[in-house]
């Protein structure tokens, strides 16, 4: 029974977010045989200003570019 934790910067539309669903799932099947019924996907949306890296949040990265 996989379980698949996935944290992603807010921001996607629901047509994105459902496709990584969607692709995750495929890989699930493809890769360790596991049934759709017994795969989850959780996907937690992180506002920018809580996600950083390199002592940068995402939201002044995308700042920046601006």
């Amino acid at each position: 029974m996989p379980l698949f934790d996935i944290s992603i910067a807010k921001g996607r539309t629901r047509e994105e977010l459902r496709n990584l669903i969607s692709a995750v799932h495929r890989a699930a099947e493809e890769t360790v045989n596991a049934t759709p019924e017994n795969t989850t996907v959780i996907i937690r949306e992180v506002e920018p200003e809580n996600w950083s890296k390199a002592n940068q949040t995402i939201a002044e990265r995308n700042q920046a570019k601006s």
